[in-house]
């Protein structure tokens, strides 16, 4: 018998997030077609396969505690997934780019949440695969910036969906990352 979870607000992040890295897998498989450049591709594909995989871990965290997939948020995601796949092929290259390194920016803080919502009731078993989805979700996110960081478009696109140079969704720094035992004061806000 699965163990409940008394916690709809984790229940609810844990569901949207299984849901959400189904809609992040179709975009990625828009983006990587529609780039030409083959370091890029296989680069996207990579991520792609990367949210793949965090949607099993989600779903193994899901299945330990009797948590059933949402069928809204899983037609939303879909659909939502489906249409950026499709439009990465006609907006060009930099909103493709902009719009991945600003979700896996607000993904970062997804993981490092339910982390704390665990932590909060008592368990701390599922920190190490939290902590580094997290961490994978932040390493898309410097990827994805790295590519447009020189663009003339980056001051317009941060100042309107506050994502860029001077802003982020997270307060990570892969360079003095903390370990999982301190990594509590990440996403706190």
């Amino acid at each position: 018998m699965s163990k409940q979870l008394n916690h709809p607000e984790l229940v609810d992040l844990i569901r949207m997030a299984y849901s959400a890295e189904k809609a992040a897998a179709f975009a990625y498989q828009g983006h990587a077609g529609s780039v030409k450049n083959a370091e890029d591709k296989a680069a996207i594909r990579q991520i792609e396969l990367d949210e793949w995989k965090h949607r099993s871990e989600v779903l193994d965290i899901m299945n330990r505690y009797g948590i059933k997939p949402s069928t809204y948020y899983e037609f939303r995601f879909h659909v939502v997934g489906k249409a950026i796949s499709f439009s990465c092929y006609i907006i060009g290259w930099f909103m493709p780019f902009y719009f991945a390194g600003r979700l896996e920016s607000g993904n970062v803080c997804e993981y490092f949440r339910m982390k704390q919502f665990f932590n909060s009731l008592g368990i701390s078993e599922h920190d190490t695969i939290l902590y580094e989805m997290g961490i994978k979700e932040k390493e898309h996110e410097v990827y994805f910036y790295e590519k447009i960081k020189d663009s003339k478009l980056l001051p317009f696109f941060e100042k309107l969906f506050s994502w860029g140079r001077h802003k982020q969704l997270n307060n990570i720094d892969l360079d003095s990352q903390l370990p999982v035992e301190e990594s509590g004061v990440y996403c706190k806000n």
